[in-house]
């Protein structure tokens, strides 16, 4: 995020019941698995009583959460109570210095205590999210992997996006997945494909020989997965993103909020779904430009 960022008005963004009402909706509708991405879930007030809701809503399969990890040590005990099964934690470096000069803000070692603490509390499998960004950290990328090593984690590896805002630096700055292999396998050895290379949701796993856990690529960019994505994103301001890389969403806060009954707001999400995008079109050079990442949370 800018640091001179803006924040929207509370009482635009979804209110807890709101929230609740929606995943009660779309469970119904056949989604079983929900994530809680941010911006950063932890900061939200009350979001130990919003996980235990969730995770008690008939027909919730699987609750996760994605967190910075600032915060997690403190929060991962009453979360596990409450519901919640797993973690991803986005971590870009294990340079003290750099994490701070890239974040901005908090304390490397508060992320390690979030993770281990999501391990103690069993919030597994840990699973750790990192963007490779030409000149800021394609150097760490070797130390990211080697833990797996020591730890049954997921090091996932994520091709940069390109989005409103610094759409230039985020296309010529970005890395592609198989070079970031590359670099691994010239310094911990061959990586052998987990599950004959068949996706684990979005990544596509591998496995250091002699290590616990595993290494994984999200080339959402140079090896696109949409025919396989079955995901839907639903913002912070209730709209409905079918994709992360379109523009297309459907508005289902403002209809709910003006008393749209339940039959009518499931009209409105079969709609928007049967409309999902088969790929994105970064190849043709269509970028989306309605929103910034930091504005889509996460």
């Amino acid at each position: 995020m800018p640091d001179d960022a803006s924040f929207r008005p509370k009482a635009e963004l979804m209110q807890d019941d709101e929230v609740l009402r929606f995943v009660q909706l779309f469970t119904r509708l056949g989604f079983d698995k929900y994530r809680l991405t941010g911006g950063e879930p932890t900061v939200r007030a009350g979001v130990v009583d919003l996980v235990r809701a969730i995770a008690h809503t008939e027909g919730v399969r699987s609750l996760s959460m994605t967190t910075n990890g600032v915060l997690f040590s403190r929060l991962a005990e009453p979360l596990a109570k409450a519901g919640l099964q797993r973690v991803n934690f986005s971590l870009d470096t294990l340079d003290r210095v750099k994490f701070a000069q890239l974040t901005r803000r908090g304390d490397l070692s508060e992320v390690w205590a979030g993770i281990q603490a999501a391990e103690k509390y069993g919030l597994t499998p840990v699973k750790i999210n990192v963007v490779v960004v030409r000149g800021y950290n394609e150097s760490d990328v070797v130390e990211l992997a080697r833990l797996t090593r020591q730890h049954p984690w997921q090091v996932r590896f994520i091709e940069m996006m390109p989005f409103a805002g610094a759409t230039d630096f985020q296309q010529e700055q970005a890395v592609r997945a198989d070079e970031v292999q590359s670099w691994i396998e010239q310094a911990l050895g061959p990586l052998e494909p987990v599950n004959g290379g068949e996706l684990d949701g979005e990544a596509v796993l591998y496995h250091l020989p002699d290590s616990q856990g595993d290494v994984g690529f999200i080339s959402t960019v140079s090896k696109p997965f949409c025919p396989s994505c079955s995901r839907a994103r639903l913002t912070a301001d209730g709209r409905l993103r079918l994709c992360l890389l379109s523009e297309k969403e459907v508005d289902l806060l403002t209809p709910m909020r003006a008393g749209a009954s339940q039959a009518e707001l499931r009209e409105l999400i079969l709609e928007g779904i049967w409309g999902k995008p088969w790929g994105h079109k970064l190849a043709e050079g269509k970028v989306p430009l309605n929103r910034t990442m930091s504005e889509i949370w996460g």
